[in-house]
């Protein structure tokens, strides 16, 4: 397995993020080898190594990336409108964490677990409102990273 040395680790996941940020959607590992010009085998390794890190998650068994908190590359029930696009979030944290990761106004359009009804929440200047609406975690902070998908 080819390795890659922690200098350029961090870069590829300033990468990542940036990617997501511009995008709305993750690189691939082939985009990341190309900007890096790496080969394919050391930005795999690379990916898989910020996985094991917890610096973004891949899908089980893949390349692709599955979450790079607070991005989602998956639909969810936490969808982000700011600057001029929309954003997944994995939860109803990282909806608040997408406008603070974008220094960027924010809607988010998500739903009570509960009673299914809509929450909307706006994000403008940094505050957000309505101030009403709860989150309420199922899971502990220190299990978060036993199953990202499920927290």
């Amino acid at each position: 397995m080819a390795e890659v040395d922690d200098a350029i680790l961090w870069d590829i996941r300033m990468f990542v993020y940036r990617w997501f940020a511009e995008t709305a959607r993750p690189p691939t590992v082939e985009r990341v080898a190309g900007e890096f010009r790496l080969d394919r085998d050391a930005a795999a390794a690379a990916y898989r190594e910020l996985d094991r890190r917890h610096a973004f998650f891949l899908e089980p068994g893949t390349l692709s990336i599955r979450i790079a908190n607070p991005f989602s590359a998956v639909r969810t029930g936490f969808v982000v409108r700011a600057l001029g696009r929309s954003y997944d979030a994995n939860c109803a944290w990282d909806a608040l964490g997408i406008p603070a990761a974008l220094h960027a106004d924010a809607d988010i359009a998500a739903t009570c677990a509960e009673s299914g009804e809509p929450l909307p929440l706006r994000v403008a200047a940094g505050e957000v409102a309505p101030v009403e609406p709860v989150a309420h975690f199922l899971v502990p902070f220190r299990h978060w990273y036993d199953d990202m998908v499920f927290t």
